[in-house]
């Protein structure tokens, strides 16, 4: 399998007004964590002392993380309120030649940075608020 481009990984927003996901704009960075806490069932009775873990009884959660350039989208509106309100809101991630990752996510943290002779930009951490489903392409 060849390189993937890192800007063909995408990060939409449900956008209820068109009915579907909408790609969030000036994205240029973005990263997602998929985590599954272990439990540790280890007792006196574990052989030899090795730990045991309990499988499925942990918490799984994603997180996802996105920076890039302000643009004043009406997809950086949907991420703002989302923000604001603090209200779940769907999100897919859009990962190329692998799959789709879509749930619901809760805007944890949402950053404005800007220099006198740059750009103004943004980013994002979303946290993970129910089950996440991955569909395979």
């Amino acid at each position: 399998m060849a390189g993937q481009k890192g800007r063909d990984v995408l990060i939409r927003i449900m956008d209820p007004a068109v009915g579907g996901y909408v790609t969030l704009a000036g994205i240029r960075a973005k990263s997602i964590s998929l985590n599954a806490r272990a439990v540790d069932a280890t007792s006196a009775d574990s052989p030899d002392g090795w730990r045991e873990l309990l499988a499925g009884a942990g918490v799984k959660s994603a997180s996802i993380t996105g920076a890039g350039v302000f643009k004043d989208a009406a997809s950086d509106a949907l991420l703002r309120q989302a923000f604001f309100t603090q209200s779940v809101a769907e999100f897919r991630l859009v990962l190329p030649d692998f799959g789709n990752l879509d749930g619901k996510f809760l805007v944890e943290a949402l950053d404005y940075s800007g220099d006198h002779d740059g750009e103004a930009a943004f980013s994002m951490t979303l946290s993970s608020a129910g089950a996440i489903a991955f569909t395979a392409l």
